[in-house]
Parts: C-alpha cells; sequence; structure tokens
C-alpha cells in the first residue's frame, strides 16, 4: 500500500520516502488514515495523520526559514517561481492522474484544475510590479514619505478534497513570493498532489522550510489555528468550518481568509437561449460530480421558462458519460468517499416529501465491474420550495434543484435571501435586465450568461454572507495585501542642505 507521509524542512517527515512522499513512519503521532480509490471503494494509500509534535516540527521550520527568504531578492524568488512553473507544467498529467487516483474527477477536469493553479503561479511570477511601494517628495522641507508593504511571516493554507491541487496553487506561490514561509494541511482524503508540488517546489529551488505539508484531520488543524507563531491563516472549505476557523484563527490575532459553502444560483428568464441554458446547467451542476464550490446548484426558472427548461436538461443529462476518471470516455466520475455519496443520495430521497418533483434519480447507479465505487448518478429535482433541506443545504453533488418564480423580482429576491453568497448568473438577451442584476444580486461573484463565473487569476475570488469570513479575497490584488502589511517611512535628512551648500 502507498504511504503518503509529511513534508517538513524540505524532506519527507516521519521516515524513509520515495518519489511522492511514500514510505517509512507517520512520525511523532504515529497514526493513519485512510485514501480510498472512489472508482472502486478500495483503500490504496494511507496518510500520516499529524498532531501537535508535527505541527510544531513545520511551523518551526518554516520559522526558521522566514529570515533569509523574507530578505532573498525579488529576483531570487522570480526565477524559483519561473522554474517552478515550468516543472508544473511538464508533469501535468502527472499531477493529474493522482488528482483522479483520489478525488475521483475525471482527466479533463483534473487537467483543468491544474490549468488553474498554473494560472495562479504565472500570476506570482510577475509579483514583483506588485509589490512596488509609494514615495511621495518634499512633503515638507527635507520630508519625504515612502509606503512599503512588507511580508507577515510563517502562513498556514487549509485546502479541501475537490480541488487537491488548485486551491493549495491558490495559495503558497503567492504567499512565498511575497516573502513569506508556508505550512500546507491538505484534505487527508486526496493528499498525494500536494507532496507532488512540494517535491517539484523543492526542484526548482525553493529554500528547506519554505514550504512545508501536514496531513490531518480537525486536531492538526486546530493546532495550526493556535500555534503562536502564525502569522495569517487561508481556507477553503464549508461553511460551518469556515466560521470555526475565523473565530478561532481571529482570537488569537491572526489574519484570516475563510472561503466557505455555497448554494449557486443561475437565473433564467423567459427570453433567454433556453438551449445555452440547458447546456450550461447540465455542465456546471454535474461537472466534477458537482463537487466544485462554484457548481451552479440552483436553477430559478421564471415564468415560462421552467416548463420549456426542465425537458431540456433532462435531454442532455441523459447523454453525460459517468464512469472512473481514468477513462478517457468518463464525463463525470464518482463521489469522493462512500459516507459523503450516501449523504448526496439521501437529499433526494427526502425531496419529495419536501414538495419537490423527482424529475431524474440517480441514487441507483452504478458502473459494471465497479459496484464498489462511489457512483451517483445525475438527479434533477424540479419544483424545489425554499424551505426544503435540497434547497437550504449545500449538497455538493450531482443534485440540480429548480426553483420556480413567477418575476424577475421574485428570482432576485429568491437568490439574495439565501445565507450564502458566493456566486450568481443570469441568462437572458436583455442588456438591461444583466445589468440590474449584476446590480442587484448580493454575491460576490456574477456571471452573465457565463454558469460559473470563476474570475482569471488577476482578478479576485471570493464571495459575500456565509460564503466568505474576513476582509480578503483569494488570488489577485487582494492576495498581494492579505499576504503582507503596510508601513510608511517618514524621513528627513537636513545635512544634505549642508552638503549642498558646501
Amino acid at each position: 500500500m502507498k504511504t503518503v507521509t509529511h513534508w517538513i524542512a524540505g524532506k519527507p517527515f516521519g521516515g524513509a520516502a520515495g518519489a511522492s512522499g511514500t514510505g517509512g513512519a507517520a512520525g511523532a503521532s504515529g497514526t493513519w488514515g485512510p485514501v480510498t480509490d472512489p472508482a472502486t471503494g478500495e483503500v490504496t494509500t494511507r496518510v500520516a495523520m499529524g498532531g501537535a509534535d508535527e505541527v510544531a516540527a513545520a511551523v518551526a521550520a518554516a520559522k526558521d526559514a522566514y529570515a533569509g527568504w523574507r530578505t532573498s531578492s525579488l529576483a531570487q524568488r522570480t526565477a524559483i517561481l519561473f522554474r517552478y512553473r515550468e516543472l508544473l507544467d511538464a508533469r501535468r498529467d502527472d499531477l493529474a492522474a493522482l488528482i483522479t487516483a483520489e478525488q475521483g474527477k475525471v482527466h479533463a477536469d483534473a487537467l483543468g484544475e491544474v490549468a488553474r493553479g498554473l494560472e495562479i503561479v504565472e500570476l506570482a511570477c510577475g509579483l514583483g510590479a506588485a509589490l512596488k511601494g509609494e514615495t511621495s517628495t518634499e512633503v515638507s522641507s527635507l520630508v519625504d514619505v515612502v509606503s512599503v508593504r512588507q511580508p507577515l511571516g510563517v502562513i498556514v493554507g487549509i485546502s479541501p478534497f475537490n480541488f487537491p491541487a488548485m486551491i493549495g496553487m491558490w495559495m503558497f506561490p503567492m504567499a512565498i513570493a511575497c516573502g513569506n514561509t508556508f505550512v500546507h494541511k491538505p484534505s487527508s482524503k486526496a493528499p498525494s498532489a500536494s507532496m507532488l508540488l512540494a517535491e517539484l517546489a523543492a526542484e526548482a529551488g525553493v529554500p528547506d522550510g519554505v514550504l512545508n505539508i501536514v496531513h490531518g484531520d480537525e486536531v492538526a488543524v486546530n493546532a495550526l489555528l493556535d500555534h503562536p507563531d502564525v502569522a495569517a491563516v487561508s481556507f477553503v472549505g464549508s461553511t460551518p468550518v469556515a466560521r470555526h476557523v475565523y473565530r478561532r484563527a481571529a482570537a488569537t490575532g491572526k489574519r484570516v481568509q475563510a472561503l466557505g459553502g455555497a448554494k449557486n444560483h443561475m437565473v433564467v428568464l423567459p427570453d433567454a437561449d433556453l438551449d445555452a441554458a440547458a447546456e450550461a446547467a447540465v455542465t456546471a451542476a454535474y461537472g466534477s460530480a458537482g463537487q466544485r464550490c462554484m457548481a451552479v446548484s440552483v436553477v430559478v426558472a421564471v415564468g415560462a421558462a421552467g416548463d420549456a427548461l426542465v425537458p431540456r436538461i433532462v435531454e442532455r443529462a441523459g447523454r453525460v458519460r459517468i464512469g472512473p476518471g481514468d477513462d478517457p470516455a468518463s464525463e463525470m466520475g464518482p463521489l469522493v468517499t462512500r459516507a459523503h455519496r450516501d449523504d448526496v443520495a439521501d437529499y433526494v430521497a427526502g425531496a419529495a416529501a419536501q414538495g419537490a418533483d423527482v424529475v431524474l434519480d440517480g441514487r441507483d447507479f452504478t458502473v459494471e465491474g465497479l459496484e464498489n465505487g462511489h457512483w451517483m448518478g445525475i438527479s434533477l429535482l424540479d419544483r424545489v420550495r425554499t424551505d426544503s433541506d435540497a434547497y437550504r443545504n449545500e449538497i455538493f453533488g450531482p443534485v440540480l434543484c429548480v426553483v420556480r418564480a413567477e418575476s424577475y423580482a421574485e428570482a432576485v429576491r429568491i437568490v439574495n435571501d439565501s445565507p450564502f453568497g458566493n456566486a450568481s448568473s443570469i441568462f437572458t438577451r436583455d442588456g438591461g435586465a444583466a445589468r440590474r442584476f449584476q446590480l442587484e444580486v448580493e454575491t460576490g461573484m456574477v456571471g452573465v450568461n457565463v454558469p460559473m463565473p470563476v474570475p482569471v487569476g488577476y482578478h479576485s475570488f471570493g464571495g459575500w454572507k456565509d460564503s466568505a469570513f474576513g476582509d480578503h479575497r483569494m488570488y489577485g490584488g487582494e492576495a498581494v495585501h492579505f499576504y503582507t502589511r503596510g508601513k510608511v517611512i517618514t524621513s528627513r535628512w537636513p545635512e544634505q542642505a549642508e552638503a549642498a551648500a558646501g
């Protein structure tokens, strides 16, 4: 069985390791967690589960490395990040294969995840321009004022199972480009991609201790949140855990950005291109088996749009090929664990009793020869009530809810009444309605005839309300502000006048 250890101070921690951080003992805690192949249901890997000792070792390594890294030149950091980008590009398929084996998404989706992560690495390569300060001369007689941004210290990143490579790449390249050091706590359900990212960083020249990895559960998370030498925490996950991370880390004075759950709405007006809207709904709701925070989980069909749209969704959903992620013909893979698959199925099972029409029921789906895999077919629930469990909760699976609204105003009210505020979109040919929607909807990301409005890397990613805690969003310019702090220097050199006179 493959073994995944921690990565601390530039090497595997807890035992000898091979090409993907394999082998050896778990380290001080001595405990292991199972990693399952979602397509077969078999445990293929064991991952070391860290505790206070591993956290202490990782933070100490990061703190020791900080003194040298923060004073390294921007040219040196940039050169290393450029080399890192080239190594990542050459190993795209290897990273994608690790993602598919442990998370379950199809290879094309996994390659897309790596590409999105690379976009942020490329952004970090050019961070020198974003770190420029400001200077004002002669604000008073012989007085100058300079504003600079300096790194914080040791940064912690906690990332979820659904994007094992990308979300880590959203965090640590920007953090270390700013001069910080980093401790990453990836999901123990899909840990191998993070280890390859660390190995390639070391190969690119990232100094020992600048990037560290500790695997584990809430024990490791809480130890990181409480550690006095951690300056900031970046988190992506569910809303309850995001709220916990924000409160616990902020209570000790740490800077925190914590992105939580989502219930992304796609409003479809009667004038929309309904074929395009149906195609978008299927792609956005069922891609990656619905296990992504930007998935469309609710379609709000306005007026006559609903009766025309639902059959179109059914027709397109029936063409989606579900199978193991390493099969090139597969378009949707399994769910990450058996327990998660059963939770998703429970929402479908209870939908009819809470007033929904179960148009498509994916609970009995399986793949021949892989019956023990974590399979869940496509499910479509129509006429879903906004007080039902399927609507109120983040299902995080291949389940799409259709809510009916009589008017544009009612549709916007439905979106804005949701406690989540991650993303929303509108499908319409009416420019005036689209403009109103952009300004009136209460979500952090908005799409117009785009179902999943994921911003490009040089803008910032994040939601509102219960979808995000903290004042800073992911990547883009806001990442620079999150990973640095400002300093203003006022100076006066009167001897310059004497020297000039002499």
